[in-house]
């Protein structure tokens, strides 16, 4: 094959922004329906649909539902678990919550769905998730929005009648009870006798403190008191199953020992760890009902493990844990029917798709055929550890340019894009991904980086951005940057950096505080003033998470005003675009529109794309393609290659 020697970014890759945004469809909230399995799978083509889909025992993959529907729920407004089969067999039947009125409706595959919850009195203000089987009855959460932040928001663990009778009659929905201001749904245990859910209250965000509660059940269906039975002050605890087999034993995902392992718990609160690593069997729990490990009887479960990734492995009842060999090194998404799972799997060569497993062989068989356009043009990703300013461990996911058709002249250092994962309290996948292919295909390398708040690496990790956001993350980019240079793997006088939501943040962040490192910036959905953010409101959630973030307020005013990106916007020297979704409830448009009119007139070239109907995390192709042609150009002025691309403009452009 004929090799042609070209500078970096100037490299002809057949990977395009249509490309990426087909190629990313998310799938998730994977289940059992009998022999089945079944998943949503949101698609960027349909305007970010999330469609139900199941697997035919003779191989075919069908939706579920016909294209009016939308199966994703609005809880906290990060989502959660948005549907639940009602029994073994797919003509059982199945509710879900559809995303356009929120309601709860009950159907059976390829029929008309009929509800089962009220109307709302305002646009989507009953919100539902987290379900479980109960006679005739659906338990769930029920979370009322009446308004902005915590006062207008409220919580409670209802009963939903199967036969509809509360669609037309909201006192038919039995309110079961509430602990906290949060909570998961309910999980009831095998004998029906006990209801256990998680729950916290402002200020306190879910990888910080949980408690996780029980309850018992009366005759007549309603909830005793609840207790206490795990986590509390410092002690985050992100999952609960009951043992299928074991009466009044419970599992926990707990952190209680600096990592998040799974905890055997009984009734009166006693705690077994059933495999202490220093590794984590979960992650932050952003999303109500989320799992990441799965009971099967006999002491023994299927879980997921690891640090800078995930392993699936079968957990004795003796502790012994024995990983599942697969070609994956991320798992997700899993479902069991007690012998099997299902899941969402990755890795480096492979994108996500939905796989499964029969541990006896162990026999691993895709489901979903992951879209994988030009797999020799995707990047040969590796983990690597930088040093912090502190000498402390930073760790990120390096992406070298490759391509099977160009290479550099000898000696030729590439341009470098930082890239910065949101949350912040999360953490990226070194997996096969179409966007960061669309960069290295051309010549352009990526680090991803695990700045200190990451999760992944255990609690002290994760706490290192406690009240230090917008330090200790600008921090670890720019030493991960320097030190790129260092090894001489990056043009030190090329670097860029871009991120969405919290990552957004903080290279806005990065180009105000170290205005002679990075050369261009591309600034997704992002928080830009954490002053205006807290006293403008944002979602429930997450209006409180500054107070771990930065500090409580007003004691932290100075330190919010100095890592603000808007206040110090005047510092800023580099070139950037920023991608907002005018629908976006988590970080709303204004804050993007005060940092562009505090530029204005300034010689800084800057552009703003804004887009109608996109939230918090953009799901339609077309936006999706905007942005990705906008990067390009963005980069391609800032590090001298392609002069043929447009310049920017010098002012907000939408």
């Amino acid at each position: 094959m004929f090799v042609q020697t070209s500078p970096y970014g100037t490299w002809a890759s057949p990977i395009t922004p249509a490309d990426v945004a087909a190629g990313e469809a998310l799938v998730e909230w994977v289940g059992f329906v009998g022999e089945e399995v079944w998943w949503t799978e949101t698609r960027p083509r349909e305007a970010g649909r999330s469609a139900l889909v199941r697997r035919n025992p003779d191989g075919t993959i069908e939706d579920v539902l016909a294209p009016e529907w939308n199966v994703r729920t609005r809880v906290i407004e990060y989502g959660g678990r948005p549907w639940l089969p009602l029994g073994a067999a797919p003509d059982a039947g199945f509710v879900f919550t559809n995303w356009d009125d929120q309601r709860v409706f009950r159907a059976v595959p390829n029929g008309r769905p009929v509800p089962i919850t009220p109307e709302s009195t305002s646009s989507a203000s009953l919100r539902y998730c987290d379900f479980a089987l109960v006679g005739a009855e659906v338990w769930c959460l029920r979370e009322e929005v009446s308004g902005p932040g915590e006062s207008g928001t409220r919580r409670d663990l209802v009963a939903l009648p199967l036969d509809g009778s509360a669609a037309g009659d909201p006192a038919a929905v039995r309110v079961l009870g509430r602990s906290h201001h949060f909570m998961t749904g309910p999980k009831v245990s095998p004998d029906g006798g006990h209801v256990a859910w998680i729950g916290w209250n402002h200020p306190t965000m879910p990888w910080d403190a949980t408690d996780l509660m029980c309850a018992p059940v009366g005759s007549d269906g309603r909830l005793g008191p609840a207790r206490r039975i795990a986590g509390g002050t410092g002690v985050s605890v992100g999952q609960v199953e009951w043992a299928p087999d074991l009466p009044g034993v419970l599992y926990a995902l707990s952190d209680q020992d600096g990592w998040w392992n799974v905890y055997e718990v009984d009734l009166a609160g006693v705690t077994r760890a059933r495999c202490p690593r220093a590794e984590e069997f979960g992650e932050a729990l952003w999303r109500i009902g989320a799992r990441w490990f799965l009971p099967v009887g006999g002491g023994r479960m299927f879980v997921v493990h690891g640090t800078s990734g995930r392993q699936l492995a079968v957990l004795d009842a003796d502790g012994v844990l024995r990983d599942i060999g697969a070609p994956y090194t991320e798992w997700s998404q899993v479902a069991t029917d007690g012998s099997r799972v299902a899941a969402v799997a990755a890795g480096p060569g492979q994108p996500r798709t939905v796989v499964l497993v029969d541990p006896q062989g162990p026999r691993i068989e895709e489901l979903r055929a992951a879209t994988l356009r030009h797999p020799g043009h995707l990047p040969q990703g590796h983990h690597s550890v930088f040093r912090g300013d502190s000498g402390e461990d930073v760790h990120a996911y390096v992406y070298p340019p490759h391509s099977p058709d160009f290479r550099a002249s000898e000696g030729e250092l590439p341009p470098y894009l930082v890239q910065v994962h949101g949350g912040p309290t999360t953490r990226s996948q070194l997996i096969a991904s179409q966007e960061i292919a669309y960069f290295t295909s051309r010549g352009i390398g990526v680090v991803d980086v695990q700045y200190g708040g990451s999760t992944g690496f255990g609690r002290r990790y994760r706490e290192r951005l406690r009240e230090n956001w917008g330090v200790v993350d600008v921090r670890d980019c720019a030493a991960v940057a320097r030190q790129l240079g260092d090894r001489q793997t990056a043009d030190p006088d090329r670097i860029g950096i871009r991120g969405g939501s919290a990552g957004g943040w903080t290279a806005a962040a990065s180009l105000a505080s170290e205005p002679g490192l990075y050369r261009a910036a591309a600034i997704y959905y992002p928080l830009l003033d954490p002053e205006e953010w807290r006293e403008q409101g944002t979602h429930d959630f997450e209006c409180r998470y500054l107070d771990s973030l930065i500090g409580p307020w007003p004691q932290a005013r100075q330190r919010y005003e100095q890592v603000s990106p808007i206040r110090q916007a005047h510092n800023i020297r580099a070139p950037f675009i920023i991608m907002q979704g005018l629908d976006d409830a988590i970080c709303p448009p204004a804050q993007a529109e005060r940092m562009l009119e505090l530029l204005h007139g300034s010689q800084v070239p800057h552009s703003y794309f804004a887009f109608e109907g996109e939230q918090h995390g953009f799901r339609q192709a077309s936006t999706i393609v905007a942005c990705l042609e906008a990067e390009l150009a963005l980069y391609s002025n800032a590090f001298g290659f392609r002069p043929d691309v447009p310049a920017l403009t010098v002012g907000p452009s939408s």
